[in-house]
């Protein structure tokens, strides 16, 4: 069984957000038996690797968390959660997996949006094993802002050998993955929801690894889509009715 332990970090010693307390609120509220540890500068390691003493040097909180959150569950087992994830229910049904991890997107697992493991799970070491090596500061002088859910799916690839999305929930090699409205409910770029039975918890996105102005130009960039996406829907809408020979038939019609 995977311990009833929910661990999230909290590097930098900064003032704790409302959105935070929220969250950690609601962990209790849902689990109620479990153990919550916060991990920061007191009881990790900073210097235990080169990519993690550069991240932390650099400020960049979540680079550090990144790193940190795979060495707590593999030395510790347990359950990870963001601090920007809501629980919704309780996880007691996910503690009898080896891991398991759930999707962000149709190809990539994340494990900012919750995770678990037994300790020593070879899956969660497979993905720690991939910073060791690697400089977050390059040589040129840039920060490899590599985002964790590609870094990490790439990691496991030739355990999994296969990591697409299929909506339903899969079982590979000791590692359950599930699918986006488990973990995942709000899409990133639209805001949209879509809560189900199914939901445990809800990642708001708070993206701590931007800075203010990337999170307003990100914000720019979002509305922008969404706006997009709200022009575009209706002719997706007529042509899913229509289906695509007689949506093009009409375009060609209405356009003359």
């Amino acid at each position: 069984m995977i311990p009833k332990i929910i661990h999230y970090c909290w590097f930098g010693n900064n003032p704790k957000p409302k959105l935070m307390k929220q969250c950690i609120k609601s962990w209790k509220k849902c689990c109620p038996d479990y153990e919550i540890i916060e991990w920061n500068e007191s009881n990790f390691d900073i210097g235990c690797n080169t990519y993690v003493k550069e991240a932390y040097e650099e400020k960049k909180w979540a680079f550090v968390t990144d790193y940190a959150r795979l060495w707590i569950i593999y030395h510790y087992g347990g359950i990870y959660l963001d601090t920007d994830v809501e629980l919704i229910k309780n996880l007691d049904d996910l503690l009898v997996n080896e891991s398991f991890f759930g999707y962000e997107d149709e190809s990539h697992i994340a494990t900012g949006l919750g995770f678990g493991a037994k300790k020593g799970n070879v899956i969660v070491e497979c993905m720690l094993n991939d910073y060791k090596d690697i400089h977050f500061i390059k040589e040129d002088g840039s920060l490899d802002l590599t985002p964790c859910p590609k870094r990490n799916t790439d990691a496991i690839l030739h355990l999994l050998s296969d990591v697409t999305n299929t909506g339903k929930v899969n079982v590979i090699n000791g590692a359950t993955l599930f699918p986006k409205e488990y973990f995942c409910p709000m899409d990133y770029q639209t805001r949209s929801m879509n809560k189900t039975k199914n939901t445990y918890s809800i990642h708001w996105f708070n993206a701590s690894w931007y800075d203010e102005k990337q999170k307003e130009d990100q914000e720019k960039r979002l509305k922008e889509i969404r706006r997009d996406k709200l022009i575009h829907s209706p002719n997706k809408i007529l042509r899913n009715i229509l289906g695509i020979q007689k949506y093009e038939k009409l375009k060609k019609i209405i356009k003359k």
